[in-house]
């Protein structure tokens, strides 16, 4: 069981599992480890870190009347703070498991559709305003029927087509964030047009620094973070898009603290679009394979953002966001109060904590177990869930076939 604790109750012989801060900033190469001397110790309160989650299950817990919290309550708090958050009214869903079907479909049309129209802009051509406008439309249609198919299945892309598929997911994403705020639906559409085409100075950087494995030389760094001001250009250049749109490309990295770029732009100076693009853009990037890691868990990583809100998100964009995609979104791997694990299958209307669960495997006795779908709104006080587990500690290979309804299959998901 993990819990999260100050670093000042931090002793010796406790596991920590992870390090709480912006961007996970703390003088170790590993964050998981079983904290045995001194000198580690000191050099953890020497960082500056305020807290870090243990895994009570590896080493020492807290004292008894020592406070701390666990994934569960964590979950709970951020819950009730999203409480004031406005919210669209509910539109009655499609099922799943339909939506997941067309989704497959979109996102291959989707993947053709942005790698043609990005190879034009790389050749020099103007972007077809005509065709942004038709894969958005498809898109939001999509979101609006239910919206964590489309959004779920484009994180499952691989690293190699990251840079293409990334533009369809932030699209679904901002769409679904958009209507969450209650925005217009012509707000809504534009937020999908700047969703889709927010990296497109990506083509200016050359494939071996996009794909790179390794870590990037200054140099090359400097080369990324100069798309921004790339794609910028290439819009302004083809009159096609609108201001909004424009502006979504031009400061989807800058950060609320002003540490952002390629402006340094902080607070009310960023507008509320690219507010909505800088979170969606995180997300969607964190959640997925690149060709120097791996994506973490939809909920390790909504949790790790919470973390980091504080300077780099606007708080109520964020909120909303949680909002759209869920605590633990679909495809998260939960462990429940039973011992039961599961992957989230689909959220629940008004509670962000009592999504539908795919059950499949007992922690307890270390054994798969019938596979049954529990609507866990229907089992409160009987059973919840207490917290994310990691796909990787539990050598779940494929986890998404659970609940997507995708093949096996070591390559693409949408070839």
């Amino acid at each position: 069981m993990l819990k999260r604790i100050a670093v000042s109750d931090l002793c010796l012989g406790m596991y920590i599992n992870e390090f709480c801060g912006s961007w996970m900033e703390h003088p170790f190469w590993k964050a998981k480890f079983l904290l045995e001397g001194d000198k580690d110790l000191q050099r953890i309160r020497d960082s500056g870190i305020d807290e870090v989650w243990i895994d009570v299950s590896k080493g020492l817990d807290l004292p008894a009347g020592r406070a701390a919290q666990s994934e569960a309550e964590v979950a709970a708090q951020v819950e009730e703070s999203l409480l004031a958050v406005a919210t669209t009214p509910v539109v009655k869903r499609a099922a799943l498991d339909e939506e997941v079907q067309r989704a497959h479909k979109l996102c291959a049309r989707s993947k053709a559709a942005v790698v043609a129209m990005f190879s034009e802009v790389r050749m020099g051509q103007a972007i077809d305003a005509g065709q942004v406008v038709e894969l958005v439309e498809e898109i939001s249609a999509s979101v609006l029927r239910h919206p964590n198919a489309l959004i779920s299945l484009a994180r499952l892309k691989n690293s190699d087509e990251y840079t293409y598929m990334h533009s369809v997911a932030v699209c679904a994403l901002m769409i679904a964030l958009a209507r969450q705020l209650g925005l217009a639906e012509e707000q809504v559409r534009e937020a999908g047009m700047a969703g889709l085409l927010h990296d497109i100075g990506k083509m200016m950087i050359p494939d071996d620094i996009l794909n790179k494995p390794g870590k990037l030389t200054d140099s090359e760094f400097d080369t990324v973070r100069s798309h921004p001001l790339a794609g910028g250009k290439i819009l302004m250049d083809s009159q096609q898009v609108s201001a909004m749109v424009l502006d979504v490309c031009l400061h989807h990295h800058e950060k609320v603290d002003g540490s952002g770029y390629p402006h340094r732009l902080k607070g009310d100076q960023i507008s509320l679009f690219a507010k909505m693009g800088a979170v969606c853009d995180v997300y969607d990037a964190i959640t997925s394979d690149r060709p120097y890691k791996n994506g973490w868990d939809p909920a390790e990583s909504i949790r790790k953002m919470a973390e980091w809100c504080k300077g780099h998100f606007d708080d109520a964009v964020f909120k909303a966001f949680v909002k759209s995609v869920g605590i633990y979104p679909t495809g998260s791997l939960v462990c429940l109060e039973s011992g039961r694990l599961g992957v989230v299958m689909d959220q629940h209307e008004t509670s962000l904590l009592t999504p539908r669960v795919k059950v499949f495997f007992s922690a307890k006795s270390k054994a798969p177990i019938p596979q049954q779908i529990i609507d866990l709104a229907k089992l409160v006080g009987r059973e919840k869930i207490v917290g994310r587990e990691s796909q990787e500690d539990w050598n779940f290979p494929n986890l998404e076939e659970l609940w997507s309804e995708l093949p096996a299959r070591k390559g693409s998901y949408f070839d």
